[in-house]
């Protein structure tokens, strides 16, 4: 087997993989886990995330939060390492009476689709975090939604991946897919191409994120339409004592994600602008006032990290899973957008479960890439 993309959801199904037994080779053209990976903010939130136009992600995001407690302890369990996953629930806040209609819009909406939210006051929401801006005036809380440091499930993925017997080859750029019948007519997939000689493979797993659609030799129908989304971000350094905030607070045009280490992510900016890494003084100030506004005991925070991600955006902001028709051998697990860190257990069961057993899954079903040529 060979999986194409070192991040989290090509090292997780690495690790299954390898330990069901399969010889794994992962390449990077990177370092592991230093791509979308290391940008994330590492939410949870199936519930407090999901929008009008999204229902039928709903089932998938809903199965791989389910996932998380299992798939965490398993994994601290095979790397002997730490991937702070908590569960103390995710807050929407809202500050002016313009905020409060459109977190109530989204509330019955969510509350539609029988999604674990709850409807706060401004005054009980100043009770979960007293450090909030004292004109809150309301909240929605997300019970069920937490998060996850996506940097330590990135170091924790790579090191269970190599105990269970994955090579892993990083700064290695896979330079082509190998399919026999030629890149117009389909076939199947032997292989790939590295340093000019074919790697060949029962199975080839793309997950290369936003960098996937770039991979020469792919069929005319199996190229996923994925593009790279920006997002500026930053962290804020608070004394791990005494944090301003416990709970991942998503107030207007922002989001807030404590850490356990005192860390504060700060995000994000999304911005279709391909490949552009430049931050810029407006993503950064947008972030710190709204971060202000909601907090003001930020101002006297000091700036730790400043940097830019690129999600893998699909046409439809959905991810690509499964098997490519038309071109036995590749399976996709591609284009997770904003959701790659919360849909990695789920991604990784499923597309493991695939590989290993030929069987498509019905969570998988809707989102294969012949969707895209309909």
């Amino acid at each position: 087997m060979i999986v194409i993309g070192a991040g989290c959801i090509g090292l997780s199904i690495a690790w299954r993989l390898a330990s069901a037994g399969c010889a794994v080779d992962v390449y990077d053209r990177g370092r592991a886990g230093l791509g979308a990976t290391h940008a994330a903010a590492g939410m949870l939130a199936a519930a407090v995330e999901t929008e009008p136009g999204e229902q039928a992600l709903l089932p998938l995001t809903l199965d791989s939060q389910r996932r998380w407690p299992a798939f965490a302890a398993q994994l601290e369990a095979a790397s002997g390492l730490p991937v702070d996953l908590r569960t103390e629930g995710t807050l929407q806040v809202a500050l002016t009476r313009d905020d409060v209609e459109v977190l109530r819009a989204g509330y019955e909406f969510q509350r539609s689709l029988d999604l674990n939210v709850a409807w706060l006051s401004g005054a009980q929401v100043k009770e979960r975090e007293p450090w909030l801006n004292p004109r809150a005036a309301a909240g929605v809380l997300g019970a069920a939604d937490g998060q996850v440091d996506n940097r330590k499930l990135a170091v924790a993925l790579k090191a269970a991946a190599l105990k269970a017997g994955a090579r892993l080859h990083e700064e290695v750029a896979v330079e082509a897919l190998s399919v026999t019948g030629g890149a117009s007519t389909g076939g199947r997939a032997e292989g790939v191409v590295v340093d000019g000689a074919l790697k060949a493979a029962d199975v080839v797993v793309l997950a290369a994120g936003a960098w996937s659609r770039l991979l020469a030799g792919l069929p005319d129908g199996a190229i996923p339409p994925v593009r790279p989304v920006k997002g500026q971000m930053l962290a804020l350094r608070m004394d791990p004592a005494q944090p301003l905030l416990r709970h991942v607070v998503w107030p207007p045009k922002c989001y807030l994600v404590p850490r356990l280490d005192g860390r504060l992510i700060v995000g994000a900016t999304t911005e279709d602008k391909g490949w552009d890494d430049s931050l810029t003084a407006g993503g950064v100030l947008a972030l710190l006032e709204a971060a202000w506004r909601a907090l003001p005991g930020v101002e006297e925070l000091p700036i730790e990290e400043m940097w830019v991600g690129h999600r893998p955006g699909s046409r439809d902001d959905a991810p690509i899973l499964g098997p490519v028709p038309g071109v036995a051998g590749l399976v996709m697990a591609t284009g997770h957008h904003r959701n790659g860190i919360l849909l990695t257990p789920g991604t990784a069961d499923l597309v493991a479960d695939h590989v290993l057993t030929g069987r498509v899954d019905p969570l998988l079903e809707p989102f294969g890439i012949g969707r895209f040529r309909k």
